[in-house]
């Protein structure tokens, strides 16, 4: 970690949560439905044109492997700005804003399955009121430009 105290917004993918760096996220957005592209993977949704600006769309329950994927009113779109680009990435539900300190942040345990632990910083614990959760801390940034995202055929997007 760069510094002692990060910052993370926290989503819902199935019955998992995860947490990004909040410097990444442009906005959030609530779900609307995108151009699709011919031959993208079936989790790159397609394309949104935001405010002038291409934006690909991945929704990140296919990429996973998640089966039970539906388009509800808690679905939403963060927007993120990574690798000089902007990228929108559906969830299944924002919670919240969650501050860090490096020593919360453990190791990410090696796995075999859709999410390469090279894609995750760490697993945090993290407790509200009389509640404790576990958040699974993604490098969104190596996730989204790793080869098997196939974004690297998209130009970036330019404001």
């Amino acid at each position: 970690m760069k510094s002692n105290n990060n910052e993370f917004l926290s989503f819902q993918l199935g019955e998992e949560q995860y947490g990004i760096d909040i410097l990444k996220v442009q906005e959030i957005r609530g779900y609307e439905p995108s151009t699709r592209l011919a031959n993208a993977p079936a989790f790159i949704l397609g394309v949104l044109n935001l405010r002038g600006v291409i934006v690909p769309v991945l929704d990140m329950r296919i990429k996973f492997g998640m089966t039970d994927v539906h388009y509800g009113s808690q679905t939403v779109t963060i927007v993120l700005n990574v690798a000089d680009r902007v990228i929108g990435m559906v969830v299944d539900a924002v919670q919240d804003v969650v501050a860090l300190q490096a020593q919360d942040i453990k190791p990410a345990p090696e796995f075999n399955g859709a999410v390469s632990s090279q894609h995750i910083m760490g697993i945090a614990t993290v407790e509200q009121a009389d509640q404790t959760r576990m958040l699974i801390l993604m490098d969104i940034e190596k996730l989204v430009t790793s080869a098997d995202m196939g974004l690297s055929s998209l130009t970036p997007a330019h404001a």
